[in-house]
């Protein structure tokens, strides 16, 4: 399996201001793919953040495993880290967004106004990887089109302030990812999901190990999806062997690379189902590998 890296300058000019504005702000709300919650997490940011609160966002839960969902946000209640899973499109989502960081806040909030300080907004710098739905979000927040959308990485650029309502201020900031990864499926998840460009990895690669994922968890949609029989998916048959027979069905011959973009993109749009790559029974697993 090929080494996913991607950290081009642009990337380490956001980081460095990221580490430059986090005095500014009283929270980071840092937004993570809910279907890999935690290799979508950026140790950079939890690393400028230092003692300053972090609020996890899990976005694009409509693509994600309801029940892993709930499993995700119980793992990060039992180790005191503050998280919601949102529907970022939902009406009240500046509400929920409001309270919740208001609720984190509420003790540095009363020390300033014991200290005669008037009372103003909460100030939040929000962060995540590429194409996480961070526009998306804050397009919700605000309540107006601010910030450019696109299901690609890349689509925000530069950092701007944003006043979501009286109570909340946000500071968009580009997507990121990091200089190194910590083991080559989390390279893998990133790429799965859209959060690297297209055209910096492997395709069969990462088609090989959502295919395994889904003869694993999801074989009935698996199978349904590209009219597999029960030879088809026989233990006997190993992943790149299925990818050729995949490769058939669809009509490609022998163009296996086309029919793992295909793969990709019909689990990112959530084609097989609601799925989630990562649970927290796992974690462990997935850290030492």
């Amino acid at each position: 399996m090929a080494t996913i890296q991607w950290f081009p300058g642009h990337m380490a000019k956001a980081l460095r201001q990221i580490r430059e504005q986090m005095s500014l702000v009283d929270i980071v709300f840092e937004l993570v793919d809910a279907r890999i919650p935690y290799s979508s997490q950026n140790p950079e940011v939890a690393r400028a953040a230092g003692d300053k609160p972090r609020l996890l966002i899990l976005t694009k839960t409509d693509l994600a495993d309801p029940q892993v969902t709930k499993e995700w946000l119980n793992y990060f209640a039992t180790n005191d880290q503050p998280a919601l899973a949102l529907d970022s499109r939902a009406q009240n989502v500046a509400k929920v967004v409001t309270k919740k960081a208001q609720e984190i806040l509420k003790d540095k909030m009363a020390q300033e106004q014991a200290k005669g300080l008037q009372k103003r907004a909460i100030r939040a710098m929000c962060v995540g990887v590429p194409n996480v739905g961070k526009s998306t979000l804050l397009n919700h927040l605000v309540k107006k089109n601010v910030a450019a959308t696109g299901n690609r990485p890349g689509v925000t650029t530069g950092q701007q302030w944003l006043r979501s309502s009286a109570a909340l201020e946000l500071l968009d900031t580009p997507g990121v990812l990091w200089p190194k990864f910590d083991t080559e499926r989390q390279g893998i998840l990133l790429a799965l999901t859209g959060a690297i460009k297209d055209s910096l990895y492997p395709k069969d690669d990462v088609a090989l190990f959502g295919l395994h994922y889904l003869r694993q968890h999801r074989l009935p949609e698996l199978k349904k999806r590209y009219r597999l029989s029960d030879a088809d998916v026989a233990e006997d048959v190993s992943d790149p062997d299925l990818l050729l027979i995949i490769t058939q069905k669809m009509g490609f011959r022998d163009d296996y690379d086309r029919a793992s973009e295909r793969l990709i993109f019909d689990l990112r749009k959530g084609k097989l189902g609601p799925t989630s790559f990562e649970e927290p029974s796992d974690l462990e697993e997935n850290v030492d590998e």
